[in-house]
């Protein structure tokens, strides 16, 4: 695991890159138009003579090999924990489960909880949880799916609390049955809060974080959404969908002309765990692969949003065999592993 990061050796070769394709592709081209002669690319996009690859090879083989060898560091000596006292940390789906115990930890490390929830009574009792602990707390009732509230949202938090430092895109559901029986309102209704929501909250808060060159983004993705498992093809299509948005969202911030070093983010990938969600579990190895409970969970994520982690499964030793080992073998190999393993959820209402 390692922390998101760029280091400034990759300013210069990047810059001057995005200068050349911005000064050679027709203006209609950049913005997404064909031309009138057709939107072919300019040869003068990049210097490719023989010299010049040889040198951006070799700078590129540079970097790969750093980033590489850091990240083996990492693995070993992790970073130190930063420290998130006076933070304001914005957390959906406050109401129970992860996002409740998350927001009790980091109210204890002295962070402003901003508090977000569509059930006011269950948001109110965790608000009043942190308050209990004398941490600061804030509640706000809001319908993630729904744009125009997310950005009223975004102003009232400003205003009342001020600028989000942090936000952890937590909310979410999961129908688990076949696909087959599933309703076209259960898969909408899952992906607006899956999926969209998290486009809406980083629309809202994401200029702040840029213009102040700081600021950390969360989100839940699934074991889901690094594996197909039966009962849950459109909540492994939506998590798969939160990590695309996650890795993509990283590609873009390190191409954008501004500084944005100072952003984080990290994506989660929890296994199976005791929130309510997952009814009916089946585990085969139980000691290797148990249900995680929600106190342990939130106990790994927040360690890796202090330590600025870019993405982490719960629990941690799942992490490189489902992220990598599944991805290198054949399918029907990984079917057999899976199979073998038999963990998964049955299905349920």
């Amino acid at each position: 695991m390692h922390a998101h990061a760029k280091p400034s050796l990759h300013g210069n070769y990047r810059s001057s890159i995005r200068k050349g394709v911005e000064g050679s592709v027709p203006a209609s081209c950049a913005r997404g138009r064909p031309a009138a002669s057709g939107c072919e690319l300019s040869e003068m996009e990049h210097d490719n003579s023989p010299l010049q690859l040889v040198r951006d090879l070799l700078w590129t083989l540079l970097l790969v090999n750093y980033e590489i060898l850091r990240a083996i560091f990492r693995f070993f000596v992790p970073v130190e924990p930063k420290d998130v006292n006076g933070e304001v940390i914005l957390i959906t789906g406050t109401g129970h489960g992860m996002g409740r115990e998350m927001a009790l930890r980091f109210g204890r490390l002295g962070a402003k909880v901003v508090c977000v929830d569509v059930n006011p009574k269950s948001n109110e009792e965790t608000h009043n949880m942190i308050l209990s602990h004398k941490g600061k707390a804030y509640k706000y009732v809001c319908d993630v799916t729904d744009r125009a509230a997310v950005m009223q949202l975004a102003e009232r938090v400003r205003k009342e609390v001020g600028e989000v430092d942090i936000i952890v895109n937590n909310a979410g559901i999961m129908p688990c049955k076949p696909v087959l029986q599933q309703t076209e309102k259960e898969i909408r209704l899952m992906m607006d809060i899956n999926v969209n929501a998290n486009i809406w909250f980083i629309q809202a808060f994401l200029p702040a974080m840029i213009e102040r060159n700081h600021g950390h983004i969360v989100a839940m993705s699934s074991m889901a959404g690094l594996m197909g498992i039966r009962n849950l093809v459109p909540y492994c299509g939506s998590k798969y969908a939160v990590r695309g948005i996650m890795e993509a969202l990283a590609v873009e911030l390190r191409g954008d002309p501004r500084d944005t070093s100072g952003i984080n983010l990290t994506t989660v990938c929890p296994y199976m765990v005791n929130t309510g969600l997952c009814k009916r579990p089946r585990v085969r190895f139980q000691k290797i692969m148990s249900v995680v409970e929600t106190e342990e969970a939130a106990d790994i994520i927040v360690d890796a949003v202090l330590r600025n982690v870019i993405e982490i499964t719960v629990p941690t030793r799942l992490h490189y065999m489902n992220r990598y080992v599944y991805r290198m073998v054949p399918f029907q190999a990984a079917a057999a592993l899976n199979d073998f393993c038999d963990a998964g959820v049955d299905a349920h209402d």
